[in-house]
């Protein structure tokens, strides 16, 4: 009969995959090295620069694999819906400033 795998609990993947990301960009790629963590869990982070995706994951066994990707057509016309808002945000804000005097 085979043995078992020897599956690992999750704060041990957790620490896994940080000390991955650790390996690869370095101890202050969260403070100054300008990534955004997009999703975390146990098992998986993925992060994100301008238009890269890193995902660091774990499988049960305790491998963690890395896999860099572009941005998905959604996040990309997701940025431009928010630039969007920002910028009617904005317009509209300085109507209603307009309006009420506090702009000549």
């Amino acid at each position: 009969m085979a043995e078992e795998p020897n599956i690992i609990p999750p704060h041990e993947a957790r620490a896994l995959v940080k000390n991955a990301i650790i390996t690869r960009y370095g101890d202050t790629w969260d403070s100054d090295g300008g990534w955004l963590v997009v999703h975390q869990s146990d098992y998986l982070i993925r992060i994100n620069k301008g238009v890269l995706n890193v995902d660091f994951a774990c499988d049960l066994i305790g491998n963690v694999t890395i896999t860099e990707s572009p941005i998905s057509p959604l996040q990309a016309s997701g940025r431009i819906v928010a630039w969007m808002v920002l910028g009617a945000s904005m317009l509209i804000a300085l109507a209603i400033a307009w309006a009420t005097g506090i702009v000549q």
